[in-house]
């Protein structure tokens, strides 16, 4: 195949049509399989570029027969659903119109008074709100606590629950999402399980009892200046906003000083896969690795929130290799995914994220496993397995929330019974 001849007539195509609109009217999610090692070659060499009219990769080249994502601009759709074609990677429209999915996502601005909504999305400074009013109502044992200034200057915080009923000093907890700014799903769920485990306290023994277990240090929104530009600029928004040289951020789950910069990574400041200039060179990412280091002594757990795949991931990902505690690790994903199933019938796959889904250094997983010697560090893709995608209606908040908080309920028994 002339890999070549096909990477560089859409990069043409792509560089003459740079718009500074960010808007993704046309704009459609194209489901390609790759057939043999040129195909993978030919996919992965569109990625990088930087713009509009960029190649999106919304599920990444991995392997022969599995299936790639692409979001492809109006400019560049017909060019290469017919290279596709071609090559035989049998194209297949699985999202018509981008724009008219993000127009019905979102949500009507709320009133300043109305009570908080967590079955839709929210804007950052909502979240803010909802924070500030969440611990206000439950200060006997919910707390903010402040990490860091972004690269924009926003402050990052997240939420201790710490019941004063039970002995300490207690095991941690660290849960996060928003790493990445697009993945609407992963804050929404975190809010969603946060509210539950304060609203339901005082009404459910179980509930009193899965708090009261553990210190929980809940971090709902990561990368608050993407999460923020996906709201007010580009809604397809993943990496961090801090400059490199003509392109804009850094994969923050790229960034973490395990590892770094190696397979799964990429050097290209245009890639959305970019690992940054240096390991910890995005102030958010050293600001929480620093907090995490603060509070390692007593921390049992760790679960980093992503979009989307269904699959509660084990390190490693830097490599194929299985860490030494895969076993229990695995096990863990199984009595999570079994509890998560029970809700409403969703089943996820597990294993480790280099083999399950694909081989990615510097992550945060990796990190708080290899250098802190957090034993239960996971990776979790939410719904869905891409009919949505990056774009899943909020009616899908409420049973990802309710799923979700099972696993984790049916997790944290398992890590006390095996520790």
């Amino acid at each position: 195949m002339r890999v070549h001849t096909l990477v560089l007539s859409v990069l043409t195509i792509i560089a003459l049509s740079q718009c500074s609109q960010i808007r993704y009217d046309g704009y459609k999610v194209v489901r390609v399989v790759p057939q043999k090692v040129e195909h993978l070659l030919a996919l992965k060499a569109l990625q990088g570029q930087q713009g509009h009219d960029r190649v999106d990769f919304w599920i990444e080249p991995r392997q022969v027969g599995v299936p790639v994502d692409l979001s492809l601009s109006p400019a560049v759709f017909q060019h290469l659903f017919s290279s596709f074609t071609l090559w035989g990677m049998h194209p297949v429209v699985i999202l018509n119109n981008v724009q008219e999915t993000i127009d019905a996502q979102r949500p009507a601005p709320i009133e300043a008074e109305a009570d908080f909504n967590y079955e839709d999305y929210h804007e950052l400074s909502e979240i803010e709100a909802w924070m500030k009013n969440i611990t206000d109502v439950y200060s006997d044992k919910a707390s903010l606590f402040e990490i860091t200034k972004s690269y924009e200057g926003r402050t990052i915080r997240g939420i201790k629950i710490s019941s004063k009923s039970s002995p300490t000093p207690r095991p941690a907890f660290w849960m996060e999402g928003g790493i990445h700014g697009r993945e609407w799903i992963s804050p929404a769920t975190v809010i969603y399980m946060t509210g539950q485990m304060l609203d339901e306290y005082d009404k459910d023994a179980d509930m009193k009892e899965f708090v009261d277990s553990y210190d929980w240090y809940i971090l709902p929104v990561f990368n608050v200046d993407g999460y923020d530009r996906t709201w007010n600029g580009d809604r397809m928004w993943r990496k961090t906003v801090s400059k490199h040289g003509i392109c804009i951020g850094v994969d923050p789950n790229r960034n973490w000083d395990f590892h770094w910069c190696e397979n799964g990574a990429s050097k290209d400041p245009c890639s959305d896969l970019y690992c940054g200039p240096s390991a910890f060179s995005e102030v958010e990412v050293k600001g929480v690795a620093t907090y995490i280091e603060g509070i390692k002594e007593n921390l049992k757990g760790f679960i980093d929130f992503h979009s989307f795949a269904e699959i509660w991931m084990t390190p490693w990902g830097y490599t194929t290799e299985l860490p030494k505690d895969f076993k229990e690790l695995d096990a863990g994903a199984v009595a999570a995914c079994n509890a998560l199933e029970a809700v409403h019938g969703t089943k996820y796959d597990h294993g480790s994220v280099a083999n399950i889904l694909d081989v990615s250094s510097g992550s945060s997983a990796d990190w708080t496993y290899g250098a802190v010697g957090v034993k239960y560090s996971y990776g979790v893709e939410l719904r869905d397995k891409g009919q949505y995608g990056f774009l899943l209606p909020a009616d899908q908040i409420l049973p990802s929330g309710q799923e979700t908080l099972q696993a984790i309920i049916a997790l944290t028994k398992f890590i006390t019974n095996n520790p």
